[in-house]
């Protein structure tokens, strides 16, 4: 966690970041081992890029002085999904409950069917008289807004969420997606035999879901420039059947790489890779603790890794912020320079060594500047 002088250096940085970019839908840290590749070089004890947890997170905060009020509340209303979908939603959730186990506060939930039902559970939780509300998903936005306007005394935290103009009770948090993307993509072409890899998108209109799909061919691409990117787009975000099938799809064009980034669609796709002895990439946290089930699922040890937002360092930093009164409205972006987009650790997979080495230098070169996803970190269109 941040002290408060550093949280509110961070916040303005954050948001000169976005507004300079154009302003315009996984995570214990573990160390991974790497085994032999098909040369016989082996990389051991490989881990993960150096990433704070929220026990890090929770020490910090503490050493600064910082309670809970009494009476503090937290509630969340996920975007369509569960609070155990295994993507944001479920991180999210894991942020606001680690926060109240290090606070001492309650909390509750709420989870959407439909997009029809976001106006009326924002209502709902809202009668519990929370102090934060925390909305998941770029298209709860315009709700959500319209709830912080009406509810002054009540901060929000949008995950996914962007707006020309910031009540002072509403934060929308903003990933580098394109640059979790970019890294993926990077990752796929290094291991690609057949030069041809695939993405399993969610939803055309959600922006951080273009940022991802575009940035992985722009990553791929920096590595193959002749390497062929199959991708789709999908209605919803809860149909891993639809996934696995266009991962099967995909594979028989060729595919030997599925990057799933469409939340529980996008998991259905790289499930259905992995239990085919092919490289699977996750997307939003580590999906080996979840659609893995930690190794215990066919296929794991070919999860490569999984381009991770942070979602969770996000949701639990502005809470704190909320309880030591440095809540401030407006845009809180998290990328690879702050380490609010990463990868995760490669657990069972055996990965060869120019693998892990091209991963690792995209995330450097991301984060210090030196390497561009050639995608806009706002629409995602390509450059």
């Amino acid at each position: 966690m941040m002290q408060q002088r550093r949280f509110k250096a961070l916040a303005m940085v954050l948001a000169l970041a976005i507004l300079a970019a154009g302003c315009g839908g996984d995570d214990d840290d573990d160390d991974a081992s790497s085994g032999d590749d098909s040369s016989g070089d082996s990389t051991e004890e490989v881990t993960g890029p150096p990433s704070v947890t929220l026990d890090d997170e929770c020490e910090a905060a503490k050493a600064d002085g910082v309670e809970a009020p009494e009476g503090f509340r937290v509630n969340l209303v996920t975007d369509i999904g569960r609070v155990d979908d295994g993507t944001f939603n479920q991180f999210a959730f894991e942020a606001m409950e680690a926060a109240a186990e290090c606070f001492d506060f309650e909390t509750s939930y709420i989870e959407t069917v439909s997009e029809a039902d976001y106006a009326t559970n924002i209502a709902t939780t809202l009668d519990a008289e929370p102090n934060v509300v925390i909305t998941n998903g770029f298209l709860i936005a315009t709700d959500t807004l319209a709830a912080a306007e009406a509810n002054p005394d009540t901060d929000f935290i949008g995950v996914d969420q962007f707006q020309e103009e910031f009540p002072e009770n509403y934060i929308g948090v903003l990933f580098r997606e394109d640059q979790g993307g970019y890294m993926a993509g990077v990752l796929a072409a290094t291991l690609s035999e057949s030069g041809v890899i695939g993405v399993v998108g969610g939803r055309e209109d959600v922006p951080p879901v273009v940022r991802f799909v575009n940035a992985y061919e722009t990553g791929a691409k920096s590595v193959n420039p002749d390497i062929r990117v199959l991708s789709v787009f999908n209605e919803s975000f809860t149909a891993p059947d639809k996934g696995a099938s266009d991962a099967a799809q995909f594979i028989g064009e060729g595919a030997d790489v599925i990057f799933g980034a469409g939340g529980q669609t996008g998991s259905g796709g790289i499930a259905a890779a992995a239990e085919q002895g092919l490289w699977a990439i996750g997307v939003d946290q580590d999906e080996y603790f979840t659609t893995f089930n930690s190794g215990d699922a066919p296929g794991s040890e070919f999860l490569a890794t999984s381009a991770v937002k942070r979602v969770d360092l996000a949701v639990f930093r502005n809470i704190v912020a909320s309880m030591s009164d440095e809540f401030a409205g407006g845009l809180y972006t998290l990328e690879a320079e702050n380490d609010g987009i990463t990868y995760a650790p490669f657990h069972d997979a055996e990965l060869p060594d120019e693998a892990i080495e091209a991963l690792e230098e995209a995330r450097a070169g991301l984060a210090d500047g030196s390497v561009d996803t050639g995608v806009d970190p706002v629409t995602g269109l390509p450059n």
